[in-house]
């Protein structure tokens, strides 16, 4: 006779999946050359990501995100776009004490506004645009000193070195997220965004 399993560890607590509605306050690309990005009257999406993009592909090349592999390493492109958010990148600015931090200084290339702190968001939400695109989102987006060093040379401060020291403590769990295309088409400001935030739970064994 088969006997029930009984679990020996206690269950995670499982939250519930959500939706939020977010807005598209603005797009950007980067040319080929550089991660700074430009403001674009829309994003056109393929399944490589943004047309002409400094991150279009299907794949890319590990670097220090990725220390289990050697530096260059052939990899899926999870990280197509940068999304950020108004109220996060003020508060960047705000610990910095700059007075403001655009998108483009930082590569970004959508910002979304209405979503609580957006870059809180988990490994699998679903952003479904008006338009019909859906992203999914990857992860957060670790800042770093090259694009801190970016940011103290556009806002002007007197010390781009103590600048791009500075990007990585300030806009940590604050720097957006990156995410990849699943179903392409064209993204443009003043858009509609749904959020739908998959069951979270913390695993612990």
């Amino acid at each position: 006779m088969d006997l029930p399993l009984t679990r020996l560890d206690p269950e995670p607590e499982i939250y519930p999946a959500r939706k939020l509605l977010g807005r598209v306050e603005g797009t950007f690309v980067a040319p080929f050359d550089h991660f700074v990005t430009s403001p674009a009257e829309g994003l056109e999406l393929g399944l490589e990501g943004i047309e002409g993009d400094f991150h279009a592909g299907p794949t890319r090349r590990s670097g220090s995100r990725e220390p289990w592999y050697a530096r260059g390493t052939e990899m899926r492109n999870e990280r197509q776009l940068s999304i950020v958010a108004p109220d996060e990148l003020a508060l960047i600015a705000r610990a910095m004490g700059i007075a403001e931090i655009r998108p483009e200084w930082i590569g970004a290339n959508l910002v979304l506004s209405g979503v609580p702190q957006l870059s809180m968001l988990p490994s699998g939400t679903l952003l479904f645009f008006k338009g019909g695109v859906t992203l999914k989102v990857d992860s957060q987006n670790g800042p770093c000193r090259i694009a801190g060093r970016s940011v103290a040379e556009h806002a002007k401060m007197p010390d781009h070195e103590a600048g791009a020291l500075a990007f990585p403590k300030a806009a940590k769990r604050l720097r957006g997220l990156v995410a990849w295309v699943e179903k392409p088409g064209r993204i443009a400001p003043g858009e509609d965004c749904s959020v739908r935030i998959p069951e979270q739970w913390i695993y612990q064994s």
